[in-house]
């Protein structure tokens, strides 16, 4: 199975963090999952800015970055000293223990990862065939130019952000910050809201979608 990088968009990075291949995502000896449970959304954040900026990869690694290299004793304790960093960052009003806002997430990958080009917050109706049509075909598209996307999930409100890595036919292949892994999520889940057996929440709510 392909990893990330098969994306013709120059703005990629070529060693992305994640695989998309399903199971636990590791890398330096490290789970990569989220470091609390308010960091679902920066974990992600952190993901799709290593796809895009080698730096941000270097970073994590214990390179210089863009000069803004983080300490710690491994690549675990980076990964997560980064994503508070990101908490912090995408959380100027909003009160951190309440995670990330979508707008607040997209305003922070136009700030600070501009090779990913802008986003918008595209919000979802699940109640509508016809909108949940739209929303699923869209995300396909972008998942087929090799793009990553981030997803935010919930129950009655949005709760969770995970991120589509990519799609086989009626799957896609998402990475699950809770849990540090990728997993298959069939569509038809999406459609009967039934996300939470893997996802850990039932519904889709919104989508950040490249401009």
């Amino acid at each position: 199975m392909a990893g990330l990088v098969t994306s013709a968009s120059a703005t990629a990075g070529s060693r992305p963090l994640l695989s998309d291949r399903v199971g636990p995502q590791r890398r330096g000896g490290a789970v990569l999952d989220q470091v609390d449970g308010t960091t679902c959304g920066s974990a992600v954040l952190v993901a799709l800015a290593a796809w895009a900026d080698p730096a941000e990869l270097e970073r994590l690694e214990g390179g210089p970055g863009d000069g803004r290299a983080l300490f710690g004793a491994g690549f675990g304790a980076r990964f997560d000293a980064r994503q508070k960093q990101v908490h912090r960052e995408t959380n100027r009003f909003w009160p951190r223990a309440l995670g990330t806002t979508p707008w607040g997430a997209v305003r922070w990958l136009h700030d600070h990862v501009p090779s990913a080009g802008r986003h918008r917050v595209r919000l979802v109706d699940d109640t509508s065939a016809r909108d949940l049509a739209d929303v699923l075909a869209a995300v396909g598209a972008v998942l087929g130019t090799g793009r990553p996307v981030p997803l935010l999930v919930g129950s009655l409100v949005p709760r969770h952000y995970v991120l589509a890595l990519g799609a086989e036919g009626d799957t896609w292949r998402v990475y699950e910050p809770t849990a540090g892994q990728v997993k298959a999520v069939g569509l038809d889940a999406v459609r009967k809201r039934r996300l939470a057996p893997v996802l850990g929440f039932g519904r889709l709510h919104a989508v950040l979608l490249p401009r």
